[in-house]
């Protein structure tokens, strides 16, 4: 009898896999945000200035994962719509800062909850000590990388 042997496929490179997930949570972000008009790229920079408020352009794509340019492109639309808004530096008169506004704090309170059931959804098969491991090795790799 010829043997057959099973084949074995490599699984999929980490990635790859870390790309599948950022695509689906891009693609949920974005239905729950499109009420509010505004896109996940949009949001994650609302929540970058939630955190660190006052950020230049540079600052703010950096900690947005955006280039220069399309930061220019989502501080326009959010400004437009009242989310941030830009003021002189007062240590550098040269450098414009983006703060948060009310509206925007606003914005980002009335989908705190339907955001965190997102998360909550992505990790339910894990358990708890399962998620803060994921949460750190995440973490360590991002350290690895930057």
């Amino acid at each position: 009898m010829v043997g057959t042997k099973a084949s074995t496929k490599a699984p999929p490179s980490l990635l790859y896999m870390i790309k599948q997930v950022e695509l689906v949570v891009r693609s949920h972000l974005d239905e729950l945000l499109r009420p509010a008009g505004i896109t996940a790229l949009q949001y994650t920079s609302l929540t970058v200035l939630e955190r660190h408020d006052g950020l230049s352009a540079a600052q703010l794509a950096r900690d947005s994962f955006v280039t220069a340019q399309s930061v220019a492109d989502v501080v326009r639309a959010l400004e437009t719509r009242g989310l941030v808004r830009r003021e002189r530096n007062p240590r550098n008169r040269r450098e414009l800062l983006i703060l948060l506004t009310e509206s925007g704090r606003d914005l980002l309170a009335r989908h705190a909850e339907p955001v965190r059931e997102l998360e909550e959804r992505m990790v339910r098969n894990l358990t708890a000590h399962q998620t803060e491991q994921f949460r750190l090795a995440l973490s360590k790799t991002w350290q690895a990388l930057s």
